[in-house]
């Protein structure tokens, strides 16, 4: 089927209802929009060379860890959490017990993240990992009564109430069928289509079966980067949405409706690829960045630390993964005494590596501010 010929689905009267029953999407697709196409080329120019920084960089994985951390911030502050990357990088008895929901859900998302990328060694993109996912995004949090690691067994909507929903779901009974055809086509090797598009139709089918009753939006999200690792597309889990869809959020939303209402699944794959783009070229910038800082201080700034180089080289290895730390850690982190933790930090302070966050004259924190603003820097005007 041509995506220009694109059936969404229907509405199915219910009692005090309409729900919304989309169509399955476990067929071959015929892509002849010309402007799909050469977005798409695009789209894989730049994950090209994505993967190949991936892959130049030593150690890459210290660097994925604040990647992941974005995205977990990103795409719950979408949801109304309203941790920052600064809070999500602090122990929970730091964080004002008003906010410890909010910092525990980005938490579990940082989790569901890590857990669900292992599992991938040993199960596809399924059903099982999904419920496996969603039960690690729920736990202890919000939603820890909504049914973890289940599909919904009653009605959901998006809006207030369900009398003036903007959008109701398919009726639960259709969820484990339509499920199970997402997750047909998900893994389907008989009917080839490029993975950019069939992650594009992917994560709007989740996201119109809604299958569960809380943390939709979060997992659907998470599907995209999954589905890019499970099949070779992505080397390394450096690319995410959630930046992208909460800077564009009234059109990421738009473009799905659109695409239910009018079954104009074009315009919502479009919208998808630009977002591909988009971070591409803002993951690629991260990269060049972080070459470009490592360089200057590996080069320029850690050898000044002359007999302290060695210890100097584990801290900023931590750093990487962790950009904000305390004496207390770095003691414990690198087996040396408090008063020598506290000499390196401060040499580290003198080397403009780290600066002291907290203002306070005890239980001081350090943020290695160049490197943590090389990620914060795209969250900081999202657009309506």
């Amino acid at each position: 089927m041509d995506l220009q010929d694109f059936n969404s689905g229907k509405y199915i009267k219910q009692i005090e209802y309409k729900s919304f029953s989309p169509e399955k999407i476990y067929h071959s697709w015929i892509i002849s929009s010309p402007e799909i196409n050469k977005l798409l080329a695009e789209t894989n120019r730049l994950i090209g060379e994505l993967n190949a920084f991936s892959q130049i960089i030593p150690d890459v994985d210290f660097f994925i860890s604040m990647h992941i951390l974005k995205e977990a911030t990103t795409s719950s502050r979408i949801e109304g959490t309203k941790t920052n990357m600064e809070e999500a990088l602090i122990n929970e008895e730091d964080i004002n017990p008003e906010n410890r929901n909010d910092w525990a859900e980005v938490q579990n998302y940082v989790k569901a993240i890590n857990t669900s990328i292992k599992e991938l060694d040993k199960l596809p993109i399924s059903n099982r990992l999904l419920k496996n996912t969603h039960k690690i995004l729920l736990m202890g949090a919000r939603g820890k009564h909504k049914v973890p690691g289940g599909f919904r067994t009653s009605q959901n909507w998006i809006g207030a109430t369900l009398k003036d929903a903007v959008f109701i779901p398919p009726h639960h009974s259709e969820i484990q069928e339509l499920m199970n055809d997402l997750e047909i086509f998900i893994n389907d090797n008989e009917h080839p289509i490029p993975h950019l598009i069939k992650i594009a139709i992917a994560h709007y089918q989740f996201e119109t079966i809604h299958p569960f009753l809380d943390g939709n939006g979060r997992l659907g999200r998470l599907l995209i980067t999954l589905y890019l690792v499970s099949n070779n597309v992505l080397r390394k889990p450096s690319l995410y949405l959630s930046d992208f869809f909460e800077k564009n959020k009234t059109y990421y939303y738009d473009n799905l409706m659109t695409a239910r209402i009018n079954s104009n699944l074009i315009q919502w794959i479009k919208f998808f690829l630009a977002g591909v783009i988009e971070t591409s070229k803002e993951s690629i910038q991260v990269f060049k960045d972080i070459i470009a800082l490592k360089n200057i201080i590996e080069i320029e700034k850690l050898p000044k630390l002359k007999s302290k180089i060695e210890n100097g080289h584990l801290l900023l290895k931590h750093l990487y993964q962790v950009p904000i730390t305390d004496s207390k850690f770095v003691s414990s982190y690198l087996k040396i005494s408090p008063s020598t933790a506290n000499r390196l930090i401060n040499q580290f302070i003198e080397l403009e590596i780290l600066t002291e966050l907290t203002g306070y004259k005890r239980n001081r924190k350090y943020i290695f501010k160049e490197y943590f603003n090389i990620f914060q820097r795209e969250n900081d005007s999202p657009k309506n």
